[in-house]
C-alpha cells in the first residue's frame, strides 16, 4: 500500500512538472508571435469602429497607373478598407462629439485637427450626422517601401445634417474631390494629410420615365399560407403559378409584390433569396403579368449612418432584375409617412429622395413611385417620382373628391390607387363589421370610382390568410382577425361574390 501511494504522488509530481513546463512553452511561444507579427487589428478596434464592416458606399477605382511601385491588389483592399473605415469613425466622432477610433486611422498630426473640431462643436453643443454615397479614387503614388500611398478621390458625394441646441441648422449634399495621403503604421493605413478641394451643392440627375402608355390593373399578393413570408422555407413555385394564373383569368396584368429589407439580408443581399425572387418574376412573365416590386419592406431606421447600408441592399437588388421583362415600376418604400411622427418628417423623406437617387441611377428605363398610406401624402417628392400612388382604406363617398383634389396638385402624372379594399370579418370581435355581400358591394363602387377617375389600381388582397405576423397590425384579435379577411378568396380556396369586381367588366 505505500509502494502504491508513492507511485501515485510520484505520477502526480510528473505531470504536474510536464503541465507547468508545456505552459510556460506556451506562453513564450504566444510572446514570440506577438512580437513578430503585426497588431491584431480587431482586437484594437473600439465597439464603434467594428461597426466600419457596416459602411458601404459606393466605391470605383479608375485603373492602377501610378507613380512608384506596383499596388498589388491586397494592399489596395487593405487601403481602401482603412479609408472608408476613416469616414466612418470621423462620421461617429461628429455625431457623438467623442474620439473613439480615431487614433486608428489619423495619424498624431492628422487627429490634432479632428479632436480640436469635436471638442469645439461639443462646447457649442452642436452635432453633425453625415454620410458618403459614392467615391471615385485614383491611386496617384505607392512609395517603395510600401509606406506611403496618395490617392485623389473625386465626385464624393456627401449627406450631411447639422444640429445645434438639438435643432436642425443645415441640410445639405455636397460634392468634392480630395487628396489623400496616407502612412503604414501598425497594420493600418493612417491619414496623413487630407485636403478638400472644388467644393460644390450637389444635384441629382436622375432621368423621367414616360408612363402615359402604362397600364397597372393589379393587386397586392401574397401567398395565403405564406404572407409577409413569401421567400421563406415555404417558397412554392407550384402554389405562385396557380395564383398567378387566377389573377390574370380575373381581368388583371399585375402584382405588386415586396421585398423585405432584413429578410433578404440587409447590405449582403442573401443569393438564395435573389433565387426566389427570380423565380417569382420569372413565373409572372409566364402568366403575362407584370410585376411593381416594393422595396424596404419593414424597414425603419432611416438613420443617416445606415445610408450607404441601404444603397448597396437597393443597389444590388435593382441591377439584378432592372432587364427582367416582369418589371414594370420600382416602389422604394410601403407607407413611409406612418413613420413621420416616430422618425421624424424631415429624416424619412431626405431618405425618400436618396434611395429615388439610387434606384433611378441604376435603372433609367422603369418608373419609380411610393406607397403613401393616404392622399394626404401623396404630393410628397411628387417631382421625384414617376408615378403618384396612395392607398385608401376611408369613406368611399370621399375617394372621388380627394382624386380631383389631388389631380389639381400633381395635373401631370398618372395616379395609381395602390391598395385598397375592406375586410369581410363581422366575428365576435367586431359584431357589426362588413359581410362578404358588403366586400362585393365595396368593389363595385370602388371600381367605378377607378374607371370614371382613369386611375391605376392594385388591390388588397387574393386571399383572405390564417395567420397575421404580430409585426404587420400587432397582438390584439380583433386588429388581426379583421385583417384576416380582405380577400377575394375565402381560406379554404372558395370564392367570395367581391371576385367578380376585382377588374371592371
Amino acid at each position: 500500500m505505500v509502494g502504491l501511494n508513492k507511485n501515485i504522488l510520484r505520477s502526480i509530481i510528473i505531470l504536474s512538472y510536464i503541465m507547468i513546463t508545456a505552459l510556460i512553452l506556451s506562453g513564450i511561444s504566444a510572446l514570440f508571435s506577438y512580437l513578430n507579427t503585426g497588431a491584431d487589428r480587431s482586437s484594437m478596434l473600439h465597439t464603434e469602429i467594428q461597426k466600419v464592416a457596416q459602411y458601404t458606399p459606393k466605391l470605383t477605382w479608375t485603373p492602377i497607373q501610378n507613380e512608384g511601385r506596383h499596388m498589388d491588389s491586397q494592399n489596395l483592399i487593405a487601403l481602401q478598407n482603412d479609408y472608408l473605415d476613416a469616414w466612418y469613425v470621423k462620421h461617429i466622432a461628429y455625431k457623438t462629439n467623442k474620439t473613439a477610433g480615431i487614433k486608428d486611422y489619423y495619424t498624431d498630426s492628422a487627429r490634432t485637427h479632428l479632436y480640436d473640431f469635436i471638442a469645439l462643436n461639443k462646447a457649442e453643443n452642436v452635432t453633425i450626422e453625415a454620410t458618403t454615397l459614392s467615391h471615385n479614387p485614383t491611386l496617384d503614388f505607392f512609395s517603395e517601401d510600401g509606406q506611403l500611398a496618395v490617392i485623389t478621390d473625386r465626385d464624393v458625394v456627401e449627406y450631411k445634417r447639422v444640429f445645434k441646441d438639438h435643432k436642425l441648422v443645415l441640410e445639405t449634399t455636397e460634392t468634392a474631390n480630395y487628396k489623400i495621403v496616407f502612412l503604414l503604421e501598425d497594420g493600418f493605413w493612417r491619414i496623413r494629410h487630407l485636403v478638400k478641394e472644388n467644393q460644390a451643392t450637389f444635384k441629382a440627375e436622375t432621368s423621367k420615365v414616360e408612363t402615359k402608355n402604362l397600364s397597372i390593373k393589379g393587386i397586392n399578393y401574397y401567398p395565403k399560407d405564406t404572407p409577409w413570408n413569401m421567400f421563406g422555407d415555404e417558397f412554392s413555385r407550384e402554389i405562385i403559378a396557380n395564383d398567378f394564373k387566377i389573377i390574370k383569368q380575373a381581368g388583371l396584368n399585375t402584382v405588386r409584390l415586396f421585398v423585405q429589407y432584413a429578410d433578404f439580408g440587409k447590405a449582403e443581399v442573401k443569393p438564395e433569396k435573389l433565387e426566389k425572387l427570380k423565380q417569382t418574376l420569372d413565373l409572372a412573365e409566364t402568366a403575362h403579368l407584370k410585376v411593381v416590386l416594393t422595396l424596404f419592406d419593414f424597414y425603419g431606421d432611416y438613420s443617416v449612418l445606415d445610408w450607404s447600408l441601404n444603397q448597396r441592399h437597393a443597389s444590388i437588388i435593382v441591377n439584378t432584375f432592372k432587364n427582367h421583362n416582369a418589371i414594370v415600376a420600382w416602389d422604394i418604400k410601403n407607407e413611409p409617412n406612418l413613420d413621420f411622427e416616430s422618425r421624424g418628417k424631415s429624416n424619412v423623406v431626405a431618405w425618400l429622395d436618396a434611395m429615388i437617387h439610387v434606384v433611378k441611377s441604376t435603372d433609367t428605363i422603369h418608373p419609380v413611385t411610393i406607397g403613401w398610406s393616404n392622399v394626404a401624402s401623396a404630393s410628397i417628392l411628387k417631382d421625384k417620382v414617376d408615378l403618384v400612388s396612395f392607398h385608401y382604406y376611408e369613406d368611399l363617398d370621399a375617394l372621388d373628391q380627394a382624386i380631383k383634389t389631388l389631380k389639381k396638385k400633381i395635373p401631370n402624372k398618372k395616379l395609381v390607387l395602390q391598395e385598397y379594399g375592406i375586410s369581410s370579418y363581422n366575428g365576435i370581435w367586431k359584431p357589426f363589421g362588413s359581410s362578404e355581400e358588403d366586400q362585393a358591394n365595396y368593389h363595385k363602387k370602388i371600381q367605378d370610382i377607378i374607371a370614371k377617375n382613369d386611375l391605376e389600381f392594385m388591390s388588397w388582397t387574393l386571399y383572405d390568410f390564417t395567420e397575421i405576423p404580430k409585426e404587420v397590425v400587432g397582438r390584439l384579435p380583433w386588429r388581426k382577425n379583421i385583417q384576416e379577411h380582405f380577400g377575394f378568396i375565402r381560406q379554404n380556396g372558395d370564392r367570395k361574390p367581391a371576385f367578380k369586381h376585382m377588374a371592371k367588366p
